[in-house]
């Protein structure tokens, strides 16, 4: 098994709420990541793109996308950030309410990597942000983080 390295998450929210309990499941986790908020869909582009604000942001490893939000919808950054041959490569998880079959339908044609639907108990969205960071930290290799068995990021 490799050791745990840490990875740059955004997580693109504009909740409190959902954004404080993110927070605390990192926090509880022990998570070693670091975690960027914003809190709309323009922002998030800005984010990627390093305009603006966001002029010294690093490229996050792994992006958590509400789909609810504010000047830009989640549908559009994902298409924005899929059809980027320059960011494409950046795993998305689609992390909302919604369990509408158009909006898990979409979200995948739009090639996000994963679509959970947030769970209303506090316990089990801690867990969920458990088992994404679990996954996307010591199961799966992502870009720019090859390394070999063993070795620490």
């Amino acid at each position: 098994m490799t050791t745990p390295h840490s990875i740059e998450v955004l997580l693109v929210e504009d909740d409190p709420g959902d954004e404080l309990i993110t927070r605390e499941a990192f926090e509880d986790n022990k998570i070693k990541n670091r975690l960027h908020v914003v809190r709309d869909g323009l922002e998030a582009l800005d984010f990627v793109y390093r305009r603006g604000a966001h002029t010294e942001a690093p490229r996050p490893d792994l992006i958590l996308l509400d789909l609810n939000l504010p000047k830009y919808d989640g549908r559009q950054v994902l298409e924005q950030i899929k059809g980027d041959p320059e960011l494409r490569a950046i795993p998305i998880v689609v992390l909302t309410t919604s369990s509408a079959e158009e909006d898990i339908l979409r979200s995948y044609k739009l090639f996000a990597n994963a679509y959970v639907t947030k769970p209303v108990d506090l316990d089990r969205f801690l867990a969920v942000i458990r088992q994404i960071d679990e996954f996307f930290v010591t199961v799966v290799r992502l870009p720019g983080q090859a390394r070999t068995p063993g070795q620490a990021n």
